[in-house]
């Protein structure tokens, strides 16, 4: 497989290049999408997150253009040299794969598609890996208790920083203050010019030859033409809403599915901190006991145990109604597990979770761990057999999705938090 990379290698001042990269993200916005949940799929998100770049592949018959060539007509004359070792009638014997001269090596089997090489920065991946997603059914509650600032549009003012300033606006104060003066301005002079001179002294007739060589003349641009643009700051209520992070780190959940967790759980976390600025984020890790964390715990935690899911969901319901009642907070929850629990376990967390819990919050989202299954055929967990009914009942509310390998993640991501239309429910 061939690939053209293509290195903007031209200087940003002025932005130069920056309208170009912006365009292309524009016009292949589809493509680029594509790519980006293919690597997604292979490399870690914590690689971008830290602010490196990721380069992705577009097949180059996806962005071809349409060129104009010169055609073959009219009467051509070539000059070719010529050889020693054929003439003129000769048939040329095809040569066998492998075996012609020249640099490189022997031709490889198998086809393959050219590939057009594009480098994402940081904003730009992340931009398009998140685009389209939200979270599901997000009313407005009370107002948040940390004011958000944004700032707006607000008319002109006279007075501001030389790179506020706006020049059409500046140009049409210039316009009228020159139309309304310069009447007046040619109506003194008329006045001056018509004085009677016979009575004048010499030292007043020398002044005003003076006045009259020096008049007074309108100017192009005056101080208080100058218009700045200006922009007020104004608070804006904020959306109350907060994510509950369960995960299932018992001795069960070996690393690679451990692994499958954390890769969605970063997703996640990424992507609550990116497109939302009020946000409260809440961490349980569980094994027969539940515990909240901080996110380096969360992440980067030993511990093991057995399995039990019903701490972690009582857990969860007291700092529910200690710290984030329902009335005030959107509450959404993400549970990653591998559904490895007895079935007494299973069936009193989904009662509880069907008469507890799910009254109060918004979406509920359960992520089951899997192996690759053999042939074809996975086993359903006790507890995933146990939610099922959850789902059918919660109308919208509650989703379930299985985790087999890295590149299910962000389909299973992407449909657990793609747009839909809001279900407004008491």
């Amino acid at each position: 497989m061939n690939d053209s990379t293509i290195v903007d290698r031209r200087l940003n001042g002025k932005n130069r290049s920056l309208p170009n990269r912006e365009r292309f993200i524009r016009r292949y916005k589809s493509q680029l999408k594509k790519a980006v949940a293919d690597v997604a799929g292979d490399s870690s998100l914590s690689d971008v997150s830290s602010g490196g770049k990721v380069k992705v592949r577009i097949p180059i018959k996806e962005v071809s253009e349409p060129t104009f060539v010169f055609g073959q007509g009219g009467d051509v004359e070539r000059v070719v040299p010529g050889n020693r070792d054929f003439v003129p009638g000769d048939h040329i014997p095809r040569p066998r794969g492998g075996q012609g001269q020249g640099g490189g090596n022997q031709a490889g089997q198998g086809g393959g598609d050219d590939a057009f090489t594009f480098v994402l920065s940081r904003e730009e991946f992340l931009n398009l890996y998140f685009d389209d997603l939200e979270l599901p059914e997000l009313l407005k509650r009370e107002i948040s208790r940390t004011t958000t600032w944004k700032s707006r549009n607000a008319g002109f003012t006279r007075t501001g920083a030389p790179t506020s300033l706006s020049i059409l606006r500046t140009m049409k104060a210039s316009v009228m203050r020159r139309m309304a003066m310069q009447p007046l301005l040619d109506k003194q002079l008329e006045e001056e010019e018509e004085e009677d001179e016979s009575d004048l002294s010499p030292e007043a007739l020398e002044a005003l030859e003076h006045k009259r060589k020096h008049k007074a003349y309108v100017p192009f641009l005056d101080e208080v033409d100058l218009r700045y643009r200006n922009r007020v700051t104004y608070p804006e209520p904020a959306t109350n809403a907060v994510m509950f992070c369960l995960m299932d780190v018992s001795a069960s959940m070996d690393e690679a599915k451990k692994d499958l967790a954390k890769r969605f759980y970063t997703l996640l976390y990424l992507f609550l901190t990116r497109k939302y600025e009020a946000v409260e984020l809440v961490f349980i890790r569980h094994t027969d006991e539940a515990e909240e964390v901080a996110e380096e715990e969360f992440f980067y935690g030993k511990k093991s145990g057995g399995t039990e899911v019903m701490p972690a969901l009582e857990l969860m319901h007291k700092i529910m109604k200690d710290r984030f009642p329902a009335g005030a907070w959107n509450i959404y929850v993400a549970q990653a597990s591998d559904g490895d629990a007895t079935s007494r376990d299973a069936k009193h967390s989904a009662n509880f979770l069907q008469s507890q819990i799910m009254p109060m919050v918004r979406y509920y989202a359960y992520v089951e761990t899997m192996p690759t299954p053999m042939f074809g055929m996975a086993r359903a967990s006790d507890l995933w057999e146990q939610f099922e009914p959850l789902e059918e009942a919660s109308q919208g509310h509650f989703a379930m999705r299985k985790l087999f390998n890295r590149r299910d993640i962000y389909p299973v991501f992407r449909g657990l938090f793609e747009k839909k239309s809001a279900l407004m429910r008491s």
